[in-house]
């Protein structure tokens, strides 16, 4: 799923046939609880500390995007894992595999990577609205078949 900064869901998709389904109003409910409940746990997170720059320890170069808490990043049972990649745009990807699905973070990354290389180069496509990207489409169908 991805979701936007502003709560509201733009794409999904299901790669695996016999798993329960969820409703589209299921998806919408989904998305947008989450986005809630990624709010409010950044706002609990603590503000990370940042390194005092002298004249004697000049290494030290301001990063451009200061580090901010992050909210919920994995929510785990032990029958399914969502794993949420936030972007510095405030768009979440969420990704729900099986408890035991290695390098999870790595994937969705990949995602994150296909979404910049196939919807936000689309000059047909509006931020913040649903994708209808057929390139996003095979591209992320290419890459769950080598995954698989």
């Amino acid at each position: 799923m991805i979701v936007s900064k502003s709560g509201g869901l733009i794409y999904n998709r299901e790669f695996h046939t016999g798993l329960s389904k969820l409703t589209s109003n299921d998806y919408l409910i989904l998305a947008g609880s989450f986005h809630g409940m990624h709010a409010i746990t950044s706002q609990l997170s603590p503000a990370p500390r940042i390194p005092h720059i002298t004249p004697q320890n000049n290494m030290l170069a301001p990063s451009p995007f200061p580090n901010r808490p992050t909210g919920i990043e994995v929510m785990e049972s032990s029958h399914f894992r969502l794993q949420c990649f936030q972007t510095q745009t405030g768009t979440k990807f969420l990704l729900v595999t099986e408890p035991q699905q290695p390098n999870v973070d790595t994937m969705i990354k990949k995602v994150y990577e296909l979404y910049a290389d196939f919807v936000m180069k689309n000059p047909f496509y509006t931020v913040e609205m649903p994708i209808r990207c057929e390139k996003f489409d095979r591209g992320l169908d290419g890459f769950i078949k080598v995954r698989g």
